[in-house]
């Protein structure tokens, strides 16, 4: 799976995408990055890559030009699947969204910045939009490597037991039972014995129900979804 990132600090993911998962991802092959920096698609000396927003206001707004040319020099090398805008008013990442989309080949993110990209890009080159919350960011920057680590961990062969990610939070729509390990006491404080029984059933039942009542404590509008 390879992803383009377009973004203005590039050095902002050296940390994410140099270490665990993603980091084996990248060295058996599974997945590529790379890092695209906006300015060097900006005309002129001091490659400006923003400007004034038309009507006023306060702050300011990523140009057309420099974007456009970075993402046609993009699509002119190959096809890709999904050309994704990291924006506060996208739609949100969630379990479902992250399964979809690693199921495909080639995807561009562009990091967004200021008080946005200007409107035509939105409506010419970008086929989604994503956020990762209700909240504002400096920057896609983060956004961009929450994307990539949800996609790239789901990839075949990515992690070492591939049956991992399928138990994970909301695969189920869920969030996940307790979990133990050694040792089974520790000041006074036991493991649940059902699951010191043996009875495989009787374990993926008291899951179930853990995970129903914890998702009802915790996070009640996933049930009502």
């Amino acid at each position: 799976m390879r992803f383009d990132i377009i973004t203005l600090f590039p050095e902002m993911f050296a940390g994410p995408f140099s270490h665990s998962i993603i980091k084996r991802a990248k060295e058996k092959g599974l997945a590529e990055i790379h890092l695209h920096q906006l300015r060097d698609f900006a005309a002129g000396r001091h490659r400006k890559v923003d400007d004034y927003p038309f009507s006023g206001g306060a702050g300011m707004v990523m140009m057309i030009e420099p974007l456009a040319r970075c993402l046609e020099s993009l699509q002119k090398e190959r096809e890709y699947d999904e050309v994704i805008y990291t924006s506060p008013d996208g739609e949100l990442l969630d379990q479902p969204l992250a399964n979809q989309l690693s199921l495909y080949k080639n995807i561009i993110i562009l990091c967004g910045h200021y008080k946005g990209i200007d409107e035509r890009i939105r409506e010419h080159f970008i086929t989604r939009e994503i956020s990762i919350g209700n909240y504002v960011l400096s920057g896609g920057e983060l956004a961009a490597s929450v994307i990539v680590d949800s996609l790239v961990r789901l990839l075949p062969g990515v992690l070492g037991n591939e049956s991992s990610a399928l138990s994970d939070s909301f695969q189920d729509g869920l969030v996940s039972p307790p979990v133990y390990t050694r040792p089974r006491t520790f000041r006074g404080w036991e493991v649940p014995a059902i699951l010191l029984s043996g009875d495989e059933k009787r374990i993926a039942q008291w899951k179930n129900e853990q995970a129903i009542q914890r998702t009802r404590q915790r996070r009640p509008g996933l049930l009502d979804e």
